[in-house]
Parts: C-alpha cells; sequence; structure tokens
C-alpha cells in the first residue's frame, strides 16, 4: 500500500474525549473516528490490526478443535426470559439494548450468545455420539454500558469472539475448559502481550468458576491481586487471602459506654484505645430481587475489614429461592430516601449492633418484614468485642457471640481482600497489586443454561441429560487497543510485530530525488515479493512529517532511503528500541525478513 493512495490523516492535538493514552493514540494516528457515544468506526489500519488478532484467535480456536459459525445479533426476549435473565440485562444491569418490532415482538441486540447457542444446541444435539462439540464466532456485540469511555475500551458497540462448549459430564466440561485455557495463552502471547491469568467472578452470565485474562498496564480498569511464587492471582472482586490476626480483646466486663461523635471505626477506635480488629461493625445492605422483593441485609464483620459487595451478591443470590426469586438485580447501602419509605423510626446510624429489632421495618409486599443476619468469617472467633448499642453516641464494649449476641446462622465470606494480606496457599507470600486490562473471560458454566432451557442429551443407557456447558469469550477489539495501552512512549504507539498493521515502512525523504524514489520502488516491491507486509510513505511531504508519523503510527521497522544511498545503504530504524543502522541496499530486505520471523516465533 501506498501512504498517497490512503485514507490517512494524522492529529498533533489530543482529541478532548480521550482520556487515556491508547485512546489518544488510536485517534491521532487515524486508526479509529467517533461516530457517536461508544461507538467508533476502525479505520483501514484499525481494521488490519483487528484481522490479524481474530485471524490469530480463528487458528488457536481451530486448533483447540472449535468450530466457528456466526449467530443472529438480533434475539428474541422469550430465550432470555426462558434462561431467567431478561429483566437481569434490561433493568438490573440494563446493558442490553431491548427494543420492539413492528409487531410488537420484543427483541434484544445481542451483549452475549449463551441464550442462542443453547437454543441451537436443544435443537441440534441429540445423542451422546455428537459430543464434545465447541462453537464460536467472531462478531460485533452490543452493550448499553451507562457511561461509555476509553475508547475501544468500554465502547457500546465492539467485536468479540465468543464461544460455548457442551459436554456429556463435567468432567469432559473441565477438559474443554482446560483447552481454551491454553488457546487463550496462545493467542496472547502471540499478540506479543504481557499478561496475567487470575480467577474472576462469574457475574451475570453465571457457572461454577471462571477465569479473566489481564494485559498488564497502568491504566487498566481491574486490580489483580497476585504473589510473587506465580501461584496465585485474581481479580480484586474474587480475591481471597487470610486477614490480619486480631488483637486479643483488654475488654473483660460488658458494659455500655458513651462514645459521642464516634460514627467511624477510626474515631471509636482512637476514643477506646483498642485496635479495630476489636471492634465488629454492623454494615446494612438492601437487595432487590428480580421479582420485585426488596430485603434489608445486616452483615456483621471484624472493624478493620471492608465487604466486597460483588462476593456478597453472590451470597445473596444464592438465597434468591427464599423470597421468590431467581436473581439479584440491585445492591445498594439504603440512603435516607430510602430509609423513609420503610424505617419506623430514625436508624441509630454508626452505632447498629448485630440485632437491630426487626421492628425498624415497616414490611410490605415488596419488602421483607425481617432484616437477613450474615456474619462474615472473620467476625466469628471474636470474643469481648465492642459493637454498636443501637443507640446513637453509645456502644458496648465486652461482648460475645452467646451470651450478648446471637451469632448469625449464615457466615459467609465476604471480606474484601487486599495488598498486603497473608495468602492462602502459602502465608508467607503477601499479596502484591497490578492494574490489568480485561480482554477474555473463560466460564465453567455447568448445567446453568441448558437445565432452565431444556437443551438436553441421550446418554448410552438411554436418559434424558442436561448438556454440560462452558463459555470463553475474546475482545478482539478492546485487546488491539490494550495492546496499545501496555507498549507506547511519547512519540507514539509501539505495536507488537505480530498484530503491527504493516510490519516496515519505506519512508522517502524527497519524493523529487529520482535515486530515493527508485531505491524505495525496489525495496517496497522486494518486501511485498517475501511476504513481508510494507507501506510505502510516497508522499510530498517534508520528511520530518513523515518520521513523526511513522513513530505516531507505531509500524515496528522503518527504511530510509536517505543520504546513505550514496554508499549503497539504508537506514533502518526499530521503533520499539529507536536503534538506528545502515544496511546494504542488498541485505535490507532478508535482515527485516529474519528479524520479523524471529519477532513472530518468539511471541
Amino acid at each position: 500500500m501506498r501512504l498517497s493512495q490512503m485514507l490517512f490523516a494524522t492529529l498533533r492535538e489530543d482529541p478532548a474525549e480521550a482520556e487515556i493514552p491508547s485512546h489518544k493514540l488510536l485517534v491521532r494516528a487515524g486508526y479509529i473516528r467517533r461516530i457517536g457515544s461508544g461507538v467508533y468506526a476502525y479505520l483501514p489500519l484499525m481494521w488490519r490490526v483487528l484481522q490479524k488478532v481474530s485471524q490469530i484467535v480463528r487458528e488457536e480456536m481451530n486448533a483447540a478443535g472449535a468450530q466457528e459459525c456466526l449467530l443472529t445479533q438480533l434475539q428474541p426476549s422469550e430465550l432470555w426470559k426462558e434462561s431467567g435473565r431478561w429483566d437481569t440485562y434490561t433493568k438490573a444491569e440494563g446493558i442490553m439494548f431491548a427494543l420492539t418490532d413492528r409487531q410488537g415482538r420484543e427483541l434484544g441486540l445481542g451483549p452475549t450468545h449463551e441464550e442462542v447457542i443453547t437454543m441451537v444446541a436443544r435443537d441440534m444435539v441429540r445423542s451422546y455420539r455428537q459430543l464434545p462439540v465447541n462453537l464460536y464466532q467472531i462478531q460485533t456485540k452490543f452493550r448499553d454500558e451507562i457511561r461509555p469511555r476509553f475508547g475501544l475500551m468500554r465502547g457500546r458497540e465492539f467485536i468479540m469472539k465468543d464461544a460455548y462448549s457442551f459436554d456429556m459430564d463435567e468432567a469432559g466440561m473441565k477438559e474443554s475448559y482446560q483447552k481454551m485455557n491454553v488457546a487463550y495463552h496462545n493467542v496472547l502471547r502471540r499478540c506479543g502481550l504481557a499478561f496475567r491469568a487470575v480467577d474472576a467472578d462469574s457475574g451475570a452470565i453465571g457457572g461454577s468458576g471462571s477465569q479473566e485474562f489481564m494485559v498488564l498496564a497502568d491504566a487498566g480498569e481491574d486490580e489483580v491481586l497476585y504473589t510473587e511464587d506465580g501461584k496465585y492471582a485474581a481479580n480484586v472482586e474474587k480475591a481471597v487471602s487470610l486477614p490480619p490476626d486480631a488483637v486479643a480483646s483488654t475488654f473483660k466486663k460488658y458494659e455500655k459506654l458513651d462514645t459521642p461523635n464516634t460514627p467511624t471505626i477510626a474515631s471509636l477506635a482512637e476514643l477506646l484505645k483498642c485496635s479495630p480488629t476489636q471492634i465488629l461493625k454492623n454494615v446494612l445492605y438492601q437487595v432487590t430481587y428480580d421479582n420485585g422483593m426488596n430485603v434489608l441485609v445486616l452483615v456483621s464483620i471484624r472493624g478493620d475489614q471492608d465487604v466486597n459487595e460483588v462476593k456478597l451478591q453472590n451470597e445473596l443470590a444464592k438465597l434468591a429461592g427464599e423470597y421468590g426469586g431467581n436473581a439479584v438485580i440491585g445492591l445498594k447501602v439504603p440512603g435516607e430516601e430510602d430509609q423513609q419509605q420503610w424505617a419506623t423510626k430514625p436508624l441509630p446510624l454508626g452505632y447498629i449492633a448485630p440485632d437491630l429489632a426487626d421492628d425498624y421495618i415497616q414490611g410490605s409486599k415488596s419488602l421483607a418484614a425481617k432484616f437477613l443476619r450474615m456474619v462474615d468469617k472473620t467476625a466469628v472467633e471474636l470474643k469481648n468485642f465492642v459493637t454498636g448499642s443501637n443507640e446513637s453516641g453509645f456502644h458496648v464494649v465486652g461482648a460475645n457471640w452467646g451470651k450478648q449476641f446471637d451469632l448469625p446462622k449464615i457466615a459467609v465470606d465476604v471480606r474484601k481482600a487486599i495488598v498486603g494480606d497473608r495468602s492462602i496457599h502459602d502465608p508467607s507470600q503477601t499479596l502484591q497489586s497490578a492494574r490489568g486490562i480485561e480482554i477474555g473471560h473463560i466460564f465453567q458454566l455447568g448445567t446453568k443454561y441448558s437445565k432452565a432451557m431444556n437443551a438436553t442429551y441421550t446418554n448410552e443407557q438411554g436418559e434424558e441429560m442436561p448438556l454440560v456447558m462452558g463459555c470463553y469469550g475474546i475482545g478482539v477489539s478492546r485487546l488491539a487497543q490494550a495492546a496499545v495501552e501496555q507498549s507506547y512512549d511519547k512519540d507514539g504507539i509501539i505495536w507488537p510485530v505480530a498484530i503491527a498493521p504493516y510490519q516496515v515502512v519505506v519512508v522517502i525523504p524527497n519524493v523529487n530525488d529520482n535515486n530515493q524514489v527508485s531505491a524505495a520502488e525496489v525495496i517496497y516491491s522486494e518486501l511485498n515479493r517475501v511476504g513481508i507486509e510494507a507501506i510505502l510513505d510516497d508522499r510530498d511531504e517534508r520528511a520530518g512529517v513523515k518520521f513523526k508519523d511513522a513513530d505516531l503510527v507505531g509500524i515496528p521497522y522503518r527504511i530510509v532511503t536517505g543520504r546513505s544511498l550514496q554508499q549503497s545503504k539504508v537506514e533502518v530504524v526499530s521503533r520499539a528500541t529507536k536503534e538506528s543502522q545502515e544496511i546494504s541496499v542488498h541485505e535490507v530486505v532478508p535482515t527485516l525478513k529474519r528479524w520479523i520471523d524471529e519477532a513472530i516465533a518468539g511471541s
């Protein structure tokens, strides 16, 4: 491709809407253009990158035995109602674009395809002889993000690879899951990215276990907690650890103390001259289930710990059936306006005890009349602890479970793991932190969808059994931008060789110099002949402009047919290292061929 014939324009200033380096650079370098909120056009350079990423993904999926297909973007609401996720995606999370056609039928633009693929399997898989099977697609997805940001990182329209495996049993599903795990490692390695695979929360997708693949970058929205020995890594939402040991209580006698102006753990610990580990705090939440039922939840946890709301929501989801629901669609700390709707009297906020009376609640058809009481495992073993008294300005000390307070029947692990915590697998290892961009997520779904949608097969004994599923996603467009976020400098993008739009740019400093033009044309043609993807900058621009554009666009190698032609040499510059060397005109193509092959093979 000749740059003079290409749709190509660069910007010298950062676009106003861009917040992070990769977003700024992709717009400035002419890779993408914003069409609307969270919606971008992929311009020719970007499309080449996306095609390369897609091809690597496709090759690894095919090697793992998956079969490519293409599923519908328009999805009938009936399928989502079968799985129980219609309200979750259109109301609770609100990320599905829902619409009604001219005949009044409800439809959604596919944010994901579990329901559609389960329907396909239900209609086509009959016997165990057809299993296992893994289907995948590379397609545009739609999600109505509340706050689209960071360009392709969190857009409303994006390209994704999603795959779905179907097996006879859990053992088969885990084998399929492991194949995908290997494939994902291969994809990221081949794309030339530094990444970490971490334990993750399954969220609205569901299932028994999942793993995220994080591209490491300072601008990553996710926090990853890991150990230096490489044996543990998890998203902070999922991470577990050993909490610090509690300090033995200095309070031996149960009594009520005047503790004015101590609504926080820090202020209380300072007043009582005690460790926060001796304090029991009681945090109030309001959970909403998909049937409209609301429940007030009182979580008792050690004073030095915080509640991980993702973990809490998962625990509350397990109890949905007890309140007539199937899923959690909302979780919040009830504010003043919420309290006015159900509180029979002012709450002693900051001074709540674990036995806060149920008569604070004005129950109704949509609100449970009793608190749901839960205790975090950090609080179960506390003795002679400090906690609220249910009276503003007063706390009690020297309290114990089984004496002054009943231990809640529901004991859970909902504490938030933090940097510096001891690892469970090896207490000598402490948790470290890194930022990451989630570009892949694999799930062990089990029978969540097959049971809900009656997708079965006949086993060897002639019995109808639910298909056991896994699902596996990679954000193709997100991966491309994550590569930029991980590798850039003050001058522009530094693409990994494997996914760069072109591998070499041949620059003619002076298009009016026939020798420079002739040498560049010969080298350009020879590069393409041996399979190197080259672009020829033959624009009638100053050399400085061309060099700046080459750095901004991030092509891995630059060949310049400049003054060194007098010695039958050309200048070759590595974009990653900025190292420059003069190479014989006759040796430059085989030299670059060797470098590029080595770079791709080594990634």
